[in-house]
């Protein structure tokens, strides 16, 4: 593996934890978990698993995408 395609996947691995990192962030609106009411935490439990669904879909529209 040349340093290129090395220090490429790197950059990609930070930026894919960044982004779900801010994913998170705005599905509990920035709050830490002991402020929250029982209504946002399961709220913020529900836009975390949309989220994931979401990303599960572009994943396959982009499979689906190559044919």
């Amino acid at each position: 593996m040349n340093m290129n395609s090395m220090i490429n996947m790197i950059i990609r691995m930070i930026t894919r934890k960044a982004i779900n990192k801010g994913i998170n962030m705005a599905a509990s609106r920035g709050k830490p978990r002991d402020e929250m009411t029982k209504e946002e935490r399961q709220q913020t439990r529900r836009a975390k698993q949309t989220a994931q669904k979401a990303r599960k879909s572009a994943r396959l529209a982009r499979r689906l995408g190559k044919f």
